[in-house]
């Protein structure tokens, strides 16, 4: 990639006519970064807290999982050295320059929400398989055209729900693909906080010394951040509040719906219809914002509804003002599954005979886990040939079109549906 010819946003938005095919031979080749025997040489774009964190698990684990992160990028200067202190690597303020880098593998993003697909596609391009924190994209549009890139290029594609990890999600797919609770008709599941100050504050803390005006380890690159050039978030000012508590705001985030629902909606999708998940045909939310009036876009109460085309209902809710929740639940025409360590079932109404039959003569059942790989060890072993991603892009994409068409409902007031034929959301 040339670094001073970024990509244009026509180059941005298009997709391959081969994209909804299979993966052909030669993309299928290239999945694999290294053997077993080779080290991986990783880049890390976005360095705030969780980007730095994830700095911070990699450098531990490098011996173990022979892996090295050699670079990272930030358009803030200070989380820049920061995260160079910790990897010993090299730093820069324009990830186009790693990007640049030909010894490098692979690259994990954590930047804010409405650069993960831009970055997605043109680290795929440069020939780097990817990790990408929750949520894929920021748009319906751009989680298509990652996913097509996915599939045109073959790259191996991680996204960061964690819950994706949890072995229980995949042994409550095998019990319902046997039967174990009849016909699933509907499930529901919820992320709540409640703290006196609210973390979307609290996590996102202003440092008041930094700006675009400023120098050294203050300077940060406001028209990057923003990425107005290529149409990625509108033009304004420098302002500190989007900046650091970027989650708070519509033209980089989905609130408590991308950050939060997403680690709840993938593997609910997992356990119901398999590792590619399933796309939604309608989508309704509502909610409001009660308590948390600090001049925020996003509610601090949010409930998402959607119907699925395999016939079964959802039912996730996320509040910031009250943390007693409502546990993941899967039902079934002829039992119960209850979610979060060993899935458990149990029989339901007239049919405790049809639940017995599937489930060795017992009226209550658990499921029991084996250890999964963490979701950057998985990364680490599906790039050696050794596994397949626990959130791939085809499920990514699945989740990211149910959750951002949830927020537009919300804030158009009205229900949404999908055509999936074209790909497109329209209204009711």
């Amino acid at each position: 990639m040339n670094t001073s010819a970024p990509l244009s946003r026509r180059r941005f938005i298009q997709t391959s006519s081969a994209a909804a095919g299979a993966i052909g031979l030669s993309a299928l080749q290239q999945t694999r970064a290294a053997g077993a025997n080779d080290r991986i040489r990783i880049g890390v774009i976005g360095v705030g807290g969780m980007g730095t964190g994830h700095v911070h698990s990699l450098v531990g684990k490098s011996a173990k999982e022979n892996i090295e992160v050699v670079a990272v990028s930030d358009v803030y200067q200070r989380r820049v050295n920061r995260a160079r202190e910790v990897c010993k690597g090299e730093g820069y303020l324009d990830y186009r320059r790693l990007l640049d880098r030909k010894d490098i593998d692979a690259v994990l993003i954590a930047t804010p929400d409405h650069w993960h697909g831009k970055i997605s596609i043109e680290t795929m391009e440069s020939g780097k398989h990817v990790y990408c924190e929750k949520p894929m994209t920021h748009t319906v549009e751009q989680a298509i055209q990652v996913r097509n890139a996915v599939r045109r290029l073959g790259k191996v594609f991680q996204v960061g729900p964690n819950g994706t990890a949890n072995d229980g999600y995949w042994k409550a797919r095998d019990a319902i693909a046997a039967g174990r609770i009849g016909k699933v008709t509907w499930a529901h599941g919820s992320y709540n906080r409640n703290a006196r100050t609210c973390l979307f504050n609290e996590h996102q803390k202003i440092d008041p010394t930094a700006g675009p005006d400023k120098t050294g380890d203050d300077h940060i690159d406001w028209n990057m951040w923003l990425g107005h050039e290529w149409g990625l978030a509108p033009k304004i000012a420098w302002n500190p509040e989007h900046f650091f508590r970027f989650r708070k705001y519509w033209p980089y985030n989905g609130g408590v719906a991308t950050d939060l629902l997403y680690h709840k909606l993938a593997p609910l999708l997992i356990a119901i219809r398999g590792a590619n998940g399933e796309y939604p045909i309608r989508v309704n939310a509502n909610g409001g914002l009660y308590v948390e009036k600090d001049g925020r876009d996003i509610p601090d109460t949010f409930m998402l509804t959607a119907d699925y085309p395999s016939e079964w209902s959802l039912f996730l809710v996320s509040t910031l003002t009250n943390d007693a929740g409502i546990p993941d639940r899967i039902y079934g025409k002829h039992g119960t599954m209850e979610l979060g360590g060993e899935p458990s079932l149990r029989w339901n109404g007239d049919f405790k005979e049809e639940f017995k039959a599937k489930n060795d003569g017992k009226e209550e059942a658990k499921v029991p886990l084996e250890s999964r790989r963490d979701l950057e060890g998985n990364w680490i072993d599906a790039m050696r040939g050794l596994a397949s991603v626990h959130c791939n892009a085809e499920l990514g994409c699945a989740t990211m079109v149910a959750i951002k068409m949830a927020v537009e409902s919300y804030r158009q007031r009205r229900t949404l549906l999908w055509n999936p034929k074209t790909e497109k959301v329209s209204h009711s």
